[in-house]
């Protein structure tokens, strides 16, 4: 099995039944893997390559720099700077191992509206961004990419939406005040062996509807768990995006589409001085008050609903909360 690469060009010019013929590629490819990369997309790699480029000098300025835009515990702590041991996604399962070998800079809404609505919800998902002064231009090259992401992602939705037959347009009220994420992620070079078990990040599922990757090539990567229990490395392909389904879609699809679990692990020690990897990765996550239950069709008298009906925001806390090491009252700390 390997992860399928699909050309999503069609997204936007193909008609209906071209569509459809895209949105069965993307139905397979979930259906079995959960993960998916995409090209011929239409984001332009210039802008891809100036946010790599700023992000890569914000992760090389002064510790003492860096802190000022430091995560806070709680729910704040979704937007901010993270250290190398402030995060172990392995927590969001339940399962114990030293913290992740990566620091992060993380961004949620970019453009969020003056109303009442929004405005109700200023403390917990669209709180305001902590944007460093320097490198110049990070604050606009990263809202730029944001959006751009929005736009892929919506255009995703629809495709999904084909893809389990119902009308193109079904989710588009339930992201259409989505609270996504923007994250960028620095795996260094390890000067220190980690710890036993420890890895650049521990092995999760995503917590939303979709995730989109940006990664490089270098040693130390991505690898997706198969259903046989096999690590299957991904694949970089050049000016590409890797998608992979959140546990939303699985919740929504009834496991017909998988959450599946994934990992970034150690790069081989006669690899270091070269193994810096950074990645780019929008977590998209729906309405925090989106109603996420079973679709009707997916289920029958043989498969009745595995999961009792959630939000979008109650899943996204209650993952967050279990794999942030900075809330523990005894955090494993890691020194790089």
């Amino acid at each position: 099995m390997s992860v399928p690469i699909i050309d999503i060009s069609s997204s936007v010019s193909g008609d209906a039944a071209t569509r459809r013929a895209l949105a069965s590629e993307i139905d397979s490819a979930c259906r079995d893997i959960g993960f998916f990369t995409i090209v011929r997309h239409g984001i332009a790699e210039t802008l891809v390559e100036r946010v790599k480029e700023l992000s890569a000098s914000f992760f090389a300025l002064p510790a003492a720099e860096k802190a000022l835009y430091k995560a806070t515990p709680g729910v704040k702590g979704i937007r901010g700077y993270r250290g190398v041991g402030d995060e172990s996604l392995s927590y969001s399962l339940g399962r114990g191992s030293p913290p992740d070998y990566k620091e992060t800079f993380r961004v949620g809404r970019v453009d969020v509206p003056d109303d009442a609505y929004h405005r109700a919800h200023l403390d917990r998902y669209f709180a305001p961004n902590p944007w460093p002064q320097r490198p110049a231009g990070f604050r606009a090259a990263w809202e730029a990419y944001y959006r751009a992401m929005e736009e892929l992602s919506a255009r995703l939705m629809r495709l999904f939406a084909l893809a389990l037959d119902l009308p193109e347009w079904f989710f588009d009220d339930k992201i259409d005040r989505h609270i996504s994420h923007l994250q960028a992620n620095l795996y260094p070079d390890q000067d220190v062996p980690p710890q036993p078990d420890q890895l650049r990040a521990g092995a999760h599922s995503d917590y939303g509807s979709l995730t989109v990757l940006r990664q490089e090539n270098k040693p130390g990567g991505l690898q997706v768990q198969t259903a046989d229990g096999t690590w299957l490395d991904v694949e970089t392909v050049p000016q590409s995006f890797v998608i992979n389904i959140g546990d939303l879609m699985a919740y929504w699809t009834n496991d017909r589409w998988r959450s599946t679990l994934h990992r970034v692990v150690n790069p081989p020690r006669e690899a270091f001085g070269s193994s810096a990897r950074l990645s780019l990765v929008f977590f998209h996550q729906p309405n925090h008050d989106a109603q996420v239950e079973c679709l009707r069709s997916c289920i029958d008298a043989g498969q009745p609903a595995k999961y009792a009906p959630t939000t979008s925001g109650a899943h996204l806390l209650s993952k967050i909360n279990k794999s942030n090491t900075m809330d523990k009252a005894d955090p494993v700390v890691v020194t790089a």
